[in-house]
């Protein structure tokens, strides 16, 4: 569904790569998870598989076609993307930001209408009662569903979400990753999904990808990454997270 050949990202005509000889694909309906701290690559190798930015080298496709073969505003309105500050038009209520991409592809009123009512039930959000709020009247966790629904709203077979819920308390964080586990078994999408949270991806993940430096270090189940780590750095990773783990069991 999703394949990444080589892909490489300079900012300074090569000087230095933010992401670096990238390879791996995402299987249809499958959910793989980019996990790295702060300035890895994942977000700039998100960005580049619906081209809001541009790759340096290598070649990335989706459903078996180069995306720079494909019309860029085409290839955006066919992959739902949840940004992290979440993105929503303050002047539009809650139905018009999940209505925008249907609304730019010509679908009519009453299409519309019936496919936000649908997907704000489906994220948890009653579409008589918020449909008609803005924004600024949501708290952060409501805004974020929303954004979530937006993404869904034309049926994209897949979706690009990077760290949605990094800016959320944990206890609507925790609410979020539970309806999106509940949204992936029901939609099958596939799923590229970037954390620096080491346990939302092991919740979340189908494969995990550990970034470093620009670079994927390994990828795999999160199995795989604890048992067989490639690299020193996923060890000290996974080990860093049983640390934590141990921390945990021991409060009475």
């Amino acid at each position: 569904m999703i394949l990444l050949s080589e892909l490489s990202k300079s900012f300074d005509g090569g000087a230095t790569c933010a992401v670096r000889d990238v390879s791996l694909d995402v299987g249809g309906g499958e959910t793989l998870v980019l996990l790295g701290a702060s300035g890895c690559g994942k977000t700039t190798t998100l960005k580049m598989i619906n081209r809001l930015i541009e790759p340096s080298a290598g070649r990335i496709e989706v459903d078996g076609v180069e995306v720079r073969e494909r019309d860029v505003l085409d290839l955006r309105r066919s992959i739902g993307y949840v940004f992290q500050d979440i993105g929503l038009f303050p002047h539009l209520t809650a139905r018009e930001n999940v209505e925008i991409v249907p609304r730019l592809l010509g679908w009519p009123v009453e299409k519309r209408r019936e496919r936000s009512a649908e997907l704000l039930q489906l994220v948890g959000l009653d579409a008589e009662e918020h449909g008609g709020r803005l924004p600024l009247h949501l708290s952060g966790g409501q805004q974020q569903r929303i954004g979530i629904a937006r993404a869904l709203a034309a049926d994209p077979g897949h979706l690009l979400m990077d760290e949605p819920f990094g800016a959320l308390d944990a206890v609507t964080r925790d609410q979020l990753q539970r309806q999106l586990i509940d949204l992936r078994a029901a939609l099958r999408k596939t799923i590229v999904f970037v954390t620096h949270d080491l346990f939302e991806a092991i919740r979340l993940a189908d494969r995990i990808g550990v970034m470093n430096g620009g670079r994927l270090e390994q990828i795999g189940t999160a199995s795989d990454l604890m048992e067989r780590p490639a690299t020193p750095f996923v060890a000290e990773l996974f080990d860093h997270a049983r640390r934590q783990a141990a921390l945990i069991g021991e409060v009475r």
